[in-house]
């Protein structure tokens, strides 16, 4: 024999309170999750070489 999947902690519960409870825990499961934000660049990650400045500093970050 299996164990439950659901267990009761405290109390007794009716076949129904553990069905109804199942049913809610089911739908919340199946239910779309909302669309997760964009987490993408809003610009390119390249640059042009014009652009950029002709002398950069040898302990300089940018790179």
């Amino acid at each position: 024999m299996t164990p439950p999947d659901i267990r009761v902690e405290k109390g007794h519960a009716e076949p129904e309170e553990v069905a109804a409870i199942t049913a809610i825990l089911l739908a919340r499961a199946a239910a779309q999750p909302a669309p997760a934000p964009r987490r993408g660049r809003d610009k390119a990650g390249w640059r042009r070489l014009e652009r950029t400045p002709g002398f950069r500093a040898p302990h300089s970050w940018q790179g």
